[in-house]
């Protein structure tokens, strides 16, 4: 039973991947049919991000009084309606008002699927967890690509994946009790392998007191990286490159194909290499696939950079998330957590949108250079707070050898 419950767990993620990656693969299109500029995809992506913050932070009261099971369900049913209105929508105001009920719907999944697995699963879950969004991103811009192709029917890929994500609706229905039955088992107790940061000794951390405004940086700058990349990305393919848009929209959909491959197989991973190494490790590939995208090269070199940047960023965010015990202590991990998810929503949030509203002004042009300076500041941030863990490892160890001599 519980093999098959995880399943259900994946395919729910899956489902909060599909509509993740939709507007950037189709706008495009959607942009000349509705008549508007092109940085009003960051409008409508502001809109979805905000109320994904939103839904976030208030996640954990609603859970709490509803359960994980039911607010699955409805979230899901919320983004189901909504993607069903984005295919009827007739102007960019109703995609915006559309976008209120499916950013409400992926935070509340995204949150409450995230502290699940880690209360009862094992840390390399949450790889794989995030592997199976991925799927769910990269099969978006596949289905909708194949719409595009047919006649520009951007509204007919909506509404598929609103049809997938009604499915989705009913199983959940259908298998509601067996997350009681779940819960009330003690056949996943949370993995706890590693002595946090402050508890390895008594002092107060300087991780604690100083680290956590470079972690919050970091979730900023990889959320806004990645959101760039799958919102602008066709885009600039289209419009400097001179690529017809459903081919974007399918190199946009292997940009996701790397996040997931790399995810999948960064769950195996973790058995051998730390979270620190495998962070760093993707951030510096992430760096190559930029300057890959950023440089003047042949088309195959300039594609392989989106795929490089995908597999990249896949081991970053789920190796941060189950670091965050170790920087900051067991007892203040949960609501750290929050903080962090909150600021790489604000990143998914501000960060595009950024970007679009320079390209409008300018050229989108500039796309290359914002992706690989996310990336860095990224980097920046992630190698400060490596830094200050290893000044206080040496600051612990003195009192560790007074310890064993008394």
């Amino acid at each position: 039973m519980a093999t098959f419950f995880l399943i259900i767990i994946y395919m729910a993620f899956i489902s909060l991947g599909l509509p993740d990656s939709l507007l950037g693969s189709a706008w495009p299109v959607m942009q000349g049919q509705l008549g508007a500029s092109i940085d009003t995809a960051g409008a409508i992506s502001m809109a979805i991000a905000g109320c994904t913050i939103f839904s976030s932070l208030f996640s954990g009261v609603v859970i709490q009084r509803f359960g994980t099971g039911l607010v699955t369900l409805v979230s899901v049913a919320l983004t189901a309606g909504a993607l069903l209105g984005f295919s009827h929508s007739p102007s960019v105001f109703w995609l915006i008002l559309c976008s209120i009920p499916l950013g409400l719907g992926a935070g509340a999944v995204d949150a409450g699927l995230n502290s699940y697995v880690a209360a009862h699963y094992k840390a390399h879950h949450m790889s794989w967890l995030h592997c199976f969004w991925g799927v769910g991103a990269t099969l978006g811009p596949i289905i909708m690509a194949r719409y595009i192709d047919a006649g520009n029917a951007w509204r007919d890929g909506y509404l598929a994946i609103s049809g997938i994500q009604g499915a989705l609706v009913l199983l959940l229905f259908l298998t509601l009790p067996l997350w009681r039955k779940v819960h009330a088992t003690a056949g996943h107790p949370v993995e706890n392998e590693r002595v946090p940061a402050q508890e390895a000794g008594g002092a107060e951390s300087p991780v604690k007191r100083k680290g956590l405004k470079w972690s919050l940086m970091s979730f900023l700058f990889y959320c806004g990286a990645e959101a760039t990349v799958g919102l602008w990305g066709s885009s600039y393919l289209v419009h400097v490159k001179d690529m017809d848009a459903a081919a974007a929209a399918q190199w946009v959909s292997l940009y996701y194909a790397g996040i997931t491959v790399g995810r999948f197989i960064t769950g195996f991973v973790t058995f051998k290499v730390s979270n620190k190494t495998l962070i760093r490790t993707g951030q510096w590939f992430a760096v190559a696939g930029a300057l890959l995208v950023l440089l003047p090269l042949p088309a195959p070199l300039l594609l392989t950079g989106f795929i490089m940047i995908g597999l990249g960023l896949a081991p970053i965010f789920p190796c941060m998330l189950h670091e965050t015990p170790v920087r900051f202590g067991q007892e203040r991990s949960q609501k750290i957590m929050g903080y962090q998810m909150a600021l790489a929503y604000t990143g998914s949030t501000l960060l595009p949108p950024l970007l679009g509203w320079l390209a409008a002004q300018t050229t989108i042009g500039i796309f290359p250079f914002f992706v690989a300076g996310y990336i860095l500041f990224m980097l920046a941030a992630s190698e400060r707070i490596n830094a200050m863990m290893a000044s206080f490892r040496k600051t612990l160890q003195p009192e560790r050898v007074s310890e064993k001599v008394s």
